[in-house]
């Protein structure tokens, strides 16, 4: 029997050639969940109504929040911190501090209700799932306040959960799985606690460095993903905005041309998937 899984696009809402991509490849039938990044200068009603409207004669995808507390996007509220120069602190300061139990719960609490809430406003309901951005929805503190602002606000939802499903001596060279991995143990024990269902595998993680064949890559995803197992991945064009905030450019170009092809279905059927 064919298993399906998630193939979930983040950063829906990042910049306009983003979201061209992911709506492509939906159209396409090559994605079926994408996460949106509500905080972006870019995300509109525009944009969140030509998603909603790829669901309009059947439910072709998945649309998630995507909690975004790292720089150099800017938060929504106006309390909160701690800030560095008006947007988030940047990925490696915000793991410290969480680690050390130093970021500021209310304040925190507060931003990612105002995600929700800016979601709600625009699709006219709560995320399907939630995840985070750079995984932030893992880490100590923001994992306690975004589960307990999902069991809440959209307890109908799961939350994404980045464990593997490989054993560890086939994931040594991958050390930013290793970790998000070991950052899931305790993010999964306080769903259970909370009853929020999260995904039972995950994968997707790899260098993001310039010269990463993501074709060569892909196939290694899907290796004992179980029945709703979810891959990460990240396809778009490459436009000004993107390039403004972040990093990750034409490795979206690369991907987005690999679920194109005609090598994505064919690593799918290979290992008895399918996203239907």
């Amino acid at each position: 029997m064919m298993r399906r899984i998630w193939l979930c696009a983040d950063d829906y809402g990042i910049a306009p050639g983003v979201d061209t991509g992911v709506r492509d490849l939906v159209s396409r039938g090559r994605l079926n969940a994408t996460s949106v990044m509500v905080v972006a200068p870019s995300f509109s009603s525009a944009e969140a109504n030509a998603l909603s409207a790829l669901n309009a004669e059947k439910q072709r995808v998945a649309i998630g929040l995507h909690l975004t507390l790292t720089g150099p996007l800017r938060p929504l509220t106006s309390g909160y911190a701690p800030l560095a120069d008006g947007a988030f602190l940047p990925l490696a300061t915000t793991l410290r501090l969480a680690m050390q139990q130093r970021l500021d719960m209310t304040a925190l609490a507060a931003e990612i209700r105002a995600q929700f809430e800016v979601f709600a406003a625009a699709f006219g309901r709560p995320p399907d799932f939630v995840d985070g951005h750079q995984h932030v929805h893992l880490f100590p503190q923001v994992r306690q306040a975004a589960l307990e602002s999902t069991s809440w606000i959209a307890p109908q939802a799961w939350m994404r959960q980045c464990g593997s499903a490989l054993p560890l001596r086939r994931r040594l060279t991958d050390p930013k799985g290793l970790l998000i991995d070991w950052l899931s143990r305790e993010f999964r024990a306080r769903a259970t606690r909370l009853g929020i269902a999260t995904n039972p595998a995950f994968a997707g993680t790899y260098t993001f460095r310039a010269n990463a064949d993501f074709a060569a890559l892909f196939p290694s995803f899907l290796e004992g993903l179980p029945a709703g197992g979810l891959v990460m991945c990240h396809p778009g064009h490459v436009d000004a905005e993107l390039e403004r905030l972040d990093p990750l450019t034409t490795l979206r170009q690369r991907e987005y041309d690999y679920f194109c092809s005609d090598a994505f279905p064919t690593a799918l059927k290979t290992h008895d998937l399918t996203l239907n």
